[in-house]
């Protein structure tokens, strides 16, 4: 399928590995210009390399702690001024937070919310001026966590709750002008996260005879791929989707009991 991305430009924080990483990747092979944002300097230098020498696509690596409120304005003024345009965002920053309620400081609190919550809402902000010109499409990546808290899932359960009422609430307020916001709640998906949990268990295991072990439960019988969100969000940020806003879509092979 012809996705119709050719010569539009995205912009996707937490993109130097994993999910982020994936998104970047699929919207360069559908021809999109890409910049991408993380804090580790190296790791995200060498996604962009990586991605442009696969892709052919310009690939912009630009350095951002999007918990702070300029480095998430730079990043989206940075993408515009080198790309010429926006059409796609997707906000992706933010690792697992899961503690029980009682375990979990102010400071842990305020830490989840800077970077998954504020920091969709602060590049939103600074990118709608430019989406609104040709109809763009913002994506949040949330977790069915935020439906459906699991016992110690604090802070982030609570965020990623926050980050799906915020999708839908920005999808009534600019639905006239062209531009639609969705979101995708992750379940389970291979990433750099898991592995550091191998890692952090003693390694029992091959890797991948961990993430087999982690798929038990599983409907489909295994965890996702980050291939398989990505081909997702680059669906929902085409035009093949030009109907679809408002939409809280989980991606974790069925194991949500909610609809």
């Amino acid at each position: 399928m012809n996705l119709q991305l050719e010569g539009m430009a995205a912009a996707v924080t937490g993109g130097s590995e994993g999910v982020g990483r994936a998104i970047a990747a699929a919207l360069a092979r559908e021809g999109c210009d890409v910049a991408i944002a993380a804090r580790r300097r190296n790791v995200l230098e060498d996604a962009a390399h990586d991605i442009a020498q696969q892709s052919g696509r310009r690939v912009l690596p630009i350095q951002a702690d999007l918990s702070r409120a300029d480095d998430a304005r730079v990043f989206v003024a940075t993408a515009v001024r080198s790309l010429g345009r926006l059409d796609i965002v997707v906000n992706n920053a933010g690792g697992p937070g899961a503690h029980r309620f009682d375990g979990a400081s102010d400071e842990i609190w305020q830490a989840d919310l800077d970077v998954k919550l504020f920091g969709a809402i602060r590049c939103s902000r600074a990118a709608l001026p430019y989406l609104r010109r040709g109809g763009g499409s913002i994506v949040n990546i949330t977790s069915t966590g935020g439906r459906e808290p699991s016992q110690a899932s604090v802070p982030t359960s609570v965020t990623r709750a926050a980050g799906i009422a915020l999708t839908k609430a920005m999808s009534k307020e600019y639905a006239d002008a062209g531009v639609r916001v969705n979101t995708v709640m992750l379940g389970s998906i291979r990433s750099a996260q898991w592995e550091r949990r191998w890692e952090t268990t003693g390694r029992h295991g091959t890797l991948d005879e961990f993430y087999e072990r982690a798929g038990v439960g599983v409907p489909l019988g295994r965890i996702g791929n980050p291939d398989e969100v990505a081909d997702l969000v680059a669906f929902l940020v085409s035009p093949r989707a030009a109907y679809i806003t408002g939409a809280a879509i989980a991606i974790d092979g069925g194991l949500s009991n909610t609809i």
